[in-house]
C-alpha cells in the first residue's frame, strides 16, 4: 500500500509541472493583462508600470520560473483584478463548486447504478430499452443546451424552480441535474455492461446453483466485480466534475470556481486562472491515489500483484 501511495504521489509532481507549463504558456499567448485590467485611458507610462509591478516585462522564461520558484514556497500570486492572493480568491469559490459537483455526483450514483443494475438482469426488457434510450440521450446531448432547456421548462414556464444563484436547495436542483446527466449515462451504460459480463461468469452460476437468491448473487458476487471498472471511471469523472461544470456555473450564475475561471480568463488575470488550475490538478492526482487504494480492497490480485 505504501509502495502505491509513494509512486502515485511521485508520478503526480511531473504531471502538475506539466499543467503549469502548458497553462502559463497558453494564459501568455492570450495578451497583455494591462489591456484589460486598466481603463482605455491609461497612459502608456502607467501600462509599462503595471507590468514592472508583476513582472509582466520580463521574458516569458524568467517570468515562469519566478512563478515556480515562489509556488514552491506556497506563494500562487496575486490576483489583478482583486488584488488579493489568488489562491484565497480560488478558495472562497471552492465550497460552492463542491457542493454543486457533490450533488450531481450523489444524482447520478443513485439513478445509474439501480438503473443499469436492472437493465442487465431485465436484459432486452422494455426497462432495458428505456434505460438505453436515455443513456443515449444523456450523453448526447450538451450540458449547456441542456441547462438552457430546463431554465425554459421548470424555471420559466412552469415557475418552480429558480433561475439562477446559490443559496437555497431549491436554487441546487437545476444545476446539479443538468451537471449530473453525462456522468449518470455514462455509468448506467458502464455498469449494465459489466453486469452483463459479470453475470455470465462460471462463479455466478455456481452461486446460484448452491441456492443464493437473485438478490445476493447480484449484490454479493456479481456487483462487486464490476464495481473496479466503475470506480475506474468515477475516479476520472469526479475530477471532471471539479474542472468541467464551467458551462453549468456560467448558464446558472452559479458562483463557484469554473465561472471564475472564465471570469479571470477574460480579464486575463493569470495567478487566478494557474492557481484554479494547479488546485483541479492536484484534485485529479489525489482521486486517482484514492481509487488505485480501493483496488487494493476491491480486487485481491491486486493487493497479490503489490506484495509479491
Amino acid at each position: 500500500m505504501k509502495t502505491i501511495v509513494l509512486t502515485r504521489l511521485l508520478q503526480g509532481v511531473p504531471a502538475l509541472l506539466g499543467v503549469t507549463v502548458v497553462a502559463f504558456a497558453l494564459l501568455y499567448l492570450t495578451g497583455d493583462p494591462s489591456q484589460t485590467m486598466l481603463p482605455p485611458e491609461a497612459t502608456e507610462t502607467t501600462r509599462a508600470a503595471f507590468r514592472h509591478a508583476y513582472g509582466l516585462d520580463q521574458p516569458l522564461p524568467v517570468q515562469y520560473l519566478t512563478y515556480l520558484g515562489r509556488l514552491v514556497q506556497g506563494d500562487f500570486g496575486r490576483s489583478f483584478a482583486y488584488n488579493q492572493p489568488a489562491l484565497q480568491v480560488v478558495l472562497q469559490r471552492l465550497p460552492a463548486t463542491i457542493e454543486l459537483s457533490t450533488a450531481a455526483l450523489l444524482i447520478a450514483l443513485s439513478l445509474a447504478i439501480p438503473a443499469g443494475i436492472i437493465s442487465a438482469v431485465k436484459r432486452n426488457s422494455v426497462f432495458d430499452r428505456l434505460v438505453m434510450s436515455v443513456v443515449l440521450f444523456g450523453q448526447s446531448i450538451p450540458t449547456f443546451w441542456l441547462g438552457m432547456l430546463l431554465i425554459l421548462l421548470f424555471a420559466v414556464h412552469f415557475r418552480l424552480l429558480p433561475v439562477s444563484g446559490r443559496g437555497s436547495f431549491a436554487q441546487l436542483i437545476l444545476p446539479a441535474f443538468t451537471l449530473s446527466l453525462f456522468l449518470a449515462a455514462l455509468l448506467a451504460r458502464l455498469t449494465r455492461s459489466g453486469m452483463l459480463d459479470v453475470l455470465s461468469q462460471d462463479y455466478v452460476r455456481t452461486a446460484r446453483a448452491k441456492g443464493l437468491g437473485d438478490w445476493a448473487v447480484t449484490t454479493r458476487h456479481a456487483l462487486r466485480n464490476t464495481l473496479v471498472p466503475i470506480i475506474t471511471v468515477l475516479g476520472l469523472q469526479i475530477g471532471g466534475l471539479l474542472g468541467g461544470a464551467v458551462m453549468t456555473e456560467t448558464v446558472f450564475a452559479w458562483p463557484g470556481v469554473g465561472t471564475l475561471v472564465l471570469e479571470s480568463i477574460l480579464k486575463r488575470d493569470y495567478p487566478v486562472v494557474l492557481a484554479a488550475l494547479i488546485l483541479v490538478a492536484t484534485g485529479f492526482v489525489l482521486i486517482n491515489l484514492i481509487v488505485d487504494i480501493l483496488y487494493c480492497y476491491l480486487d485481491p490480485r491486486v493487493r497479490t500483484a503489490q506484495n509479491s
